[in-house]
Formats: structure tokens, C-alpha cells, sequence
């Protein structure tokens, strides 16, 4: 079942447990299970919406400027795991950046972003089809040619507005070089959310 909406409990409680997962792998260098005492003691995680299958990307800003991103496309894991997983891996295993130290975190704010299921972009033959369709502000976009792939979340149109800058942008981070005739085009929607790393109790 498709995750449409959260409520303001469950994005607490996603934000509690992806702050958790951070401190843990600080302190341990692993991710936490979603079985830890740590975790079950959250207010509201035992919620049936959190334990069904999500993709989520867990975003982290120091300064408000990007610190680490990981995230899935595609849901093939409960919610409440995808978010652990991916905010230890934002923190630690994102390429572009050195592993997250305990003193960088007073500084961080952590996004959540939760994806609807990708549908594909009928009719996306030629680049210009697909920059008659795009939804600025609110399509994320997922680009593929067979051998590259990559994706922007609808949160990048903040600092790509311009639709020609988005999906040549998009190209370029996926490595493509030209349009090409196997291109496929998917577009997703998020539930995006956040908190500065003080606020989040835990």
C-alpha cells in the first residue's frame, strides 16, 4: 500500500529515529536496528503506517548547506527501516563527504523526504516532450537510459527552478551525455519534512 500522508506524530517519530541512528553510529559505528530498546521507546512507533513498505530519502544540512544524502526510489523495506538505514548512511557513507564527527551534529538539521511510488512519463521521446510535462516545484524526476540512471527530489527545483537547468542538470549528474533513444522518464512526488537536530527528542 502506497504511503499518501503522515501525520505530525508519525514525522516525529521518523525524525526521532533518524537521529537515533546517527548518535548510534557514532557511538558504535553501525546502523541500529529497528528492534532496539532505543528505538521501540519512541512515542508512536509501533504505528501500522511506519512498519509498511516506504522509500524515503534521509537529507542532512550543516549550515544549511548539504552534509549527506541517501535515499531509496523504490519501497521494498518498512518505512520506519528505510529512514535508519539511509540517515546512518547520509551521516556516514555518502561519497561526496567525510564520515559525520560528534561535533559537526549540534549544527545539522535532518529532511525526510518519503516518495510516492515513481510512475512513468508517457509520450517521453525527445527532451523537449518531457520539458512540456515536467511539473516544476513538484515532480521529482528519475532519468534512465539503460546504463545511467540517476534522480532529482522535488526539493533541487529550490535551486534549479528553471526546467531546461533541472533535467540538464539531472543529465548531467547521471553521466549522459545527449538525449538517448532508450530514455525512460519517471516522475514521483514526497512528503518532505524537517527538523533542526536540538529539536528532535530523543
Amino acid at each position: 500500500m502506497a504511503i499518501n500522508s503522515l501525520t505530525e506524530h508519525q514525522k516525529q517519530a521518523l525524525l526521532k529515529a533518524a537521529k537515533l541512528s546517527i548518535l548510534h553510529g557514532l557511538a558504535e559505528g553501525q546502523p541500529i536496528s529497528v528492534e532496539s530498546p532505543e528505538i521501540k521507546q519512541i512515542e508512536g512507533i509501533e504505528d501500522p503506517i511506519l512498519w509498511e513498505e516506504g522509500a524515503a530519502f534521509v537529507t542532512l544540512n550543516k549550515r544549511q548547506s548539504l552534509r549527506g544524502c541517501i535515499g531509496s526510489l523504490q519501497a521494498y523495506r518498512p518505512l520506519i527501516e528505510d529512514v535508519v538505514h539511509h540517515a546512518f548512511d547520509a551521516a556516514f557513507k555518502d561519497p561526496r563527504f567525510p564520515p559525520l564527527v560528534m561535533e559537526e551534529v549540534d549544527d545539522l538539521s535532518i529532511e525526510i523526504s518519503v516518495l510516492t511510488p515513481p510512475k512513468i512519463i508517457e509520450g517521453c521521446h525527445t527532451y523537449q516532450d518531457l520539458l512540456e510535462q515536467l511539473q516544476p516545484n513538484e515532480d521529482g524526476l528519475i532519468l534512465n537510459d539503460g546504463v545511467h540512471q540517476a534522480t532529482f527530489l522535488p526539493s533541487v527545483w529550490e535551486q534549479l527552478p528553471d526546467k531546461q537547468q533541472f533535467i540538464l542538470h539531472l543529465m548531467q549528474k547521471a553521466g549522459m551525455r545527449k538525449w538517448s533513444d532508450n530514455m525512460k522518464c519517471y516522475r514521483y512526488h514526497t512528503i518532505k519534512f524537517a527538523a533542526d537536530w536540538q529539536d528532535i527528542e530523543v
